[in-house]
């Protein structure tokens, strides 16, 4: 079979066609992608924390202990093993702010419930430290106040595990005034007592180990 080759007005017709063709190629717009949206990012306000944890802030309450670091191991002689005697204690806290203090000691890991092991409060708002080997009695002349511990006894019982090693948390509460309690509180009547009095709290805890 022949091949024709296309005329005068064939070739016109074939050239307007290519030209047309070119034109609509070139005014189809582009196509834009769909816009992605923006991740919200959050403000200044909304990154920081928008309110103050109690117990931190300007006039947070820390607790230490020149006899153990905190975490570290208690002592013999704040023990039943060694003197039984109260480690002293230290604290910071904003003067003025304060009008008392109360601190409860207490072991988490005691079987069957939390054994508490001091209950002390009424602790002047002058005060920044608890000597090493308070006495235990129910009222001191400068109006601090001792509780009763889970022996049944008051004022202060070392740590003293039936196995094991266990933690003891000693957590001091900053009040805005002096408690109107009598002596001999347990940790729960102490509690009870402070509810709407905390301005702070810091806790130290210690552990001991006995095979």
């Amino acid at each position: 079979m022949r091949l024709t080759a296309p005329g005068r007005y064939g070739w016109r017709l074939v050239g307007l066609a290519s030209i047309m063709w070119a034109v609509g190629c070139r005014s189809t717009p582009p196509v834009d992608p769909l816009p992605v949206a923006a991740t919200p990012q959050p403000s200044n306000a909304e990154s920081a924390s928008e309110v103050t944890p109690p117990g931190e802030g300007s006039n947070s309450l820390e607790l230490t202990s020149p006899a153990f670091p905190p975490g570290s191991p208690i002592p013999i002689e704040y023990s039943c093993d060694g003197a039984n005697a109260s480690p002293p204690l230290e604290w910071n806290f904003p003067t003025g702010e304060a009008q008392s203090f109360a601190l409860i000691v207490d072991d988490p890991d005691a079987p069957g419930r939390t054994w508490v092991h001091w209950v002390i409060y009424n602790i002047p708002g002058t005060s920044a430290s608890l000597p090493e080997g308070l006495p235990p009695e129910a009222d001191s002349a400068n109006g601090v106040r001792q509780g009763v511990n889970s022996g049944g006894g008051l004022g202060y019982a070392g740590p003293c595990p039936p196995g094991g090693t266990h933690r003891y948390f000693f957590r001091l509460y900053a009040l805005d005034s002096a408690l109107d309690s009598a002596s001999g509180l347990t940790a729960e009547g102490l509690t009870e007592a402070m509810k709407g009095h905390i301005l702070s709290t810091a806790e130290l805890m210690g552990t001991y180990g006995r095979k």
